[in-house]
């Protein structure tokens, strides 16, 4: 029987990192090249009109440091929880559901761990409509 040397019968480990290395350059790549075919093929006059600021075709007026609500941005934060709430739904369904048709002992640890992270989270919502964050005056 013949038998390679143990040079020739492990891989290279540096060739593991050749199609992620591939990938940061084409991506590198990509970027720099539409940055600078925009500037070489991209229109470049200049004037007032091209200059001013556009706000979908108005006349913009006023001063551009206007202050918003609050609400606005708490109301930004509990959609931006509610809706990494839902993505961390899928991974807990997908992990839930063979427990309870095994009928597991840890489903029901499970399904109360649930309760509690979703009641917490309607709290947080119950004390910000009592609060009146979505009234909008």
């Amino acid at each position: 029987m013949l038998s390679l040397p143990l040079a020739y019968q492990t891989p290279d480990p540096r060739s593991n990192w050749a199609p992620v290395l591939l990938l940061l350059i084409i991506g590198i790549g990509f970027a720099v090249g539409n940055v600078v075919l925009s500037v070489l093929i991209g229109p470049s006059r200049t004037g007032k009109v091209k200059e001013s600021t556009y706000e979908s075709g108005m006349v913009p007026f006023g001063d551009t440091h206007k202050r918003f609500n609050v609400r606005f941005y708490i109301v930004a934060m509990i959609f931006l929880v509610i809706d990494v709430d839902i993505i961390f739904f899928y991974p807990f369904a997908t992990i839930f559901a063979p427990y309870v048709r095994a009928a597991h002992a840890d489903s029901g640890r499970m399904l109360i761990e649930l309760i509690i992270f979703v009641a917490a989270l309607l709290l947080a919502y119950v004390y910000a409509w009592g609060k009146g964050v979505f009234r909008w005056d």
